[in-house]
């Protein structure tokens, strides 16, 4: 039987494990997108 505990508890340890994954991102190539788009605008 699989109780709303269960699936509460599985949830957050999804949820953790995301945050996790997105906290070993550098926010380098977050700037380099940002960066890149800007450079798009301004072509047009």
């Amino acid at each position: 039987m699989y109780s709303i505990e269960m699936a509460y508890a599985r949830m957050r340890e999804l949820q953790d494990q995301a945050n996790r994954s997105r906290a070993h991102r550098t926010a380098a190539p977050r700037s380099r997108r940002l960066f890149g788009r800007a450079a798009a605008a301004k072509k047009r």
